[in-house]
């Protein structure tokens, strides 16, 4: 299930009217493995997977769908036959890193992007750092997502804006709440929320 919470809610890029709690999509066991297995349905055994990437604390899901991904013959090119499941941190000017002993999991490799939920920024930098590091991303896989379609990549998830009535995302200069004079919330991301 995907609990929505209407409301006022800024993120570091925009406003939203609803905050997509995905707490317990993320860290229970049981529903975790469901979102993996749901999405690793969208992939055929012909694609190569040789490491998922997690963002937004999505860690648990990567690791079922890593195990998803080798049940159903995926296949890989690691020495080891089985899947990374890894996560760049940020640095101090908030750009997105693998330290050295991560980067054999990208370089060279074929990467799917987990995310918790799919906007079009966090995807884009997450492209671009696979990317910087020598990793060709082969899929993007997202819980919820308000887009289809990222650099030309179509994106899987689960839950869509669809499953949202109303869901709306603006800019912050847009933000019709915030013209009205109403005061956010939270501040929210892939991790949780913030009341202020």
């Amino acid at each position: 299930a995907l609990h929505a919470i209407p409301g006022h809610f800024a993120t570091s890029h925009s406003h939203i009217n609803f905050y997509i709690d995905m707490t317990s999509l993320k860290t229970r066991a049981n529903e975790a493995q469901e979102v993996a297995k749901s999405l690793a349905g969208d992939y055929v055994n012909s694609t190569v997977v040789d490491t998922i990437v997690c963002m937004d604390g999505t860690e648990v899901v990567g690791a079922y769908l890593a195990q998803e991904f080798e049940k159903r013959g995926f296949r890989n090119t690691n020495l080891h036959d089985t899947i990374y499941v890894v996560t760049p941190e940020y640095n101090a000017n908030n750009q997105l890193i693998f330290r050295d002993n991560t980067i054999p999991a990208i370089k060279g490799k074929n990467v799917i992007l987990l995310l918790a939920t799919t906007t079009g920024l966090t995807v884009r930098r997450s492209l671009e750092c696979v990317q910087y590091y020598g990793g060709t991303v082969r899929g993007i896989s997202s819980i919820f997502s308000t887009v289809k379609k990222v650099g030309g990549m179509e994106v899987h998830s689960v839950f869509n804006a669809d499953d949202v009535p109303g869901y709306q995302a603006f800019g912050r200069d847009e933000c019709p709440y915030c013209k009205k004079g109403f005061a956010i919330e939270a501040m929210v991301n892939g991790f949780g929320y913030s009341q202020l």
